[in-house]
């Protein structure tokens, strides 16, 4: 019997290897990375840390309640969309260098435009926000972009590891296209493994400052979340964002619960003309990794932005409420704070120079 158990033990442990040895599951940081992310102030007991302590679960909760959740409980009637999700395809490649714009590619994938620069974000561009391809499918309509859409990009930029904001497929089909990529400390193992050069990342952590083209600037801020592709977590750092130009300051929200880093942020870095701050894939149970509605709200204040756009919504199936509720939720929670929401469609351009632009409840005429 004991043999048998170890034989199990070592076939599991083998299958583990070479599933997780795919190329989709990137790369552990070694070498002079490890070096470096062993001397950051935020990386004690070989893994990153938040600034708060952040539990995986909620008080109150459990994992193996969560997990019941998840797979047995009833769903939700409107977990999905009955329709195909309104969409707009923008021909990203036409649009002129000297037009500032947003554009929002569904989930927490956008591409900004701004004093002659280009940035995509998190860009997750194939159907499937996951390793394989039997997971996490994209909402019909949702999907309207792929990376051939994608135009020559100045950077490309990172906020963490996870499949729902690093898309190994996306990533490998663009690198031809991407001039440099800005990714947070341990991150650049991954693009490394799928052919990037390391002239190509600039790679740093909470605090640096980066000064890019046309006298932009990122400031690495922090943001309070996890990592990982593989069972392992925080091996690899998450991260906030702060996009100053010439002529705006645009704050890149990240994966993240609530915490003190929200007024940090606005108090050193504020105020912002645009915050783009993630909302949904919420649950009580892990409302410390992501934020709950009334938590962004509470965030946009504190960060002190001038318009709020929402994101992480309206693609993916990857928390157990209504896939219109986050956006439901944030336009009537901020409207009764008198903040500026602002929500376009998957592909509608947002003028970031307008100051009156209106978008309409999209998400109401499809259930």
């Amino acid at each position: 019997m004991m043999y048998t158990i170890i034989a199990i033990l070592a076939l599991g442990f083998l299958l583990y290897m070479v599933i997780t040895g795919q190329p989709a599951f990137g790369a552990e940081p070694k070498g002079e990375r490890l070096v470096r992310m062993k001397k950051s102030p935020h990386y004690k007991n070989n893994q990153f840390q938040n600034l708060s302590y952040t539990p995986s679960i909620a008080e109150g909760h459990s994992v193996p309640k969560v997990m019941y959740d998840f797979f047995f409980k009833k769903k939700d009637p409107y977990l999905k969309p009955h329709k195909m999700v309104p969409a707009i395809h923008t021909d990203l490649k036409s649009i002129p260098k000297d037009q500032d714009v947003f554009i929002w590619l569904g989930h927490s994938s956008y591409y900004i435009q701004t004093d002659g620069i280009s940035f995509l974000i998190d860009p997750v561009l194939s159907t499937y926000g996951s390793p394989f391809k039997y997971f996490n499918k994209a909402f019909a309509g949702a999907d309207v972009f792929t990376p051939e859409d994608v135009p020559a990009l100045d950077y490309l930029v990172i906020t963490h590891d996870h499949y729902d904001h690093l898309d190994y497929p996306t990533v490998k089909k663009i690198k031809d296209r991407v001039g440099k990529v800005i990714l947070p400390l341990g991150v650049g193992a991954h693009l490394e493994r799928w052919g990037y050069q390391q002239s190509q990342i600039i790679e740093e952590e909470w605090g640096d400052k980066v000064d890019l083209k046309n006298g932009i600037r990122i400031i690495y801020t922090p943001a309070r979340h996890f990592s990982g592709r593989k069972i392992s977590r925080n091996r690899t750092l998450w991260t906030s964002y702060v996009l100053e130009t010439p002529t705006k300051k645009i704050f890149l929200g990240g994966d993240s619960g609530y915490d003190k880093h929200f007024k940090m942020i606005g108090e050193q870095y504020g105020p912002f003309d645009y915050a783009i701050i993630e909302n949904g894939q919420y649950n009580e149970a892990w409302k410390y990794i992501h934020a709950l509605p009334e938590d962004v709200i509470q965030a946009s204040i504190e960060v002190n932005a001038k318009n709020i756009i929402p994101v992480h919504s309206s693609k993916f199936a990857l928390a157990l409420h209504p896939w219109n509720e986050p956006l439901k939720k944030v336009t009537s929670l901020g409207r009764a704070k008198n903040l500026n929401i602002l929500t376009p469609m998957i592909g509608e351009p947002l003028d970031l120079n307008k100051a009156d632009q209106v978008f309409g409840d999209w998400w109401e005429d499809n259930h």
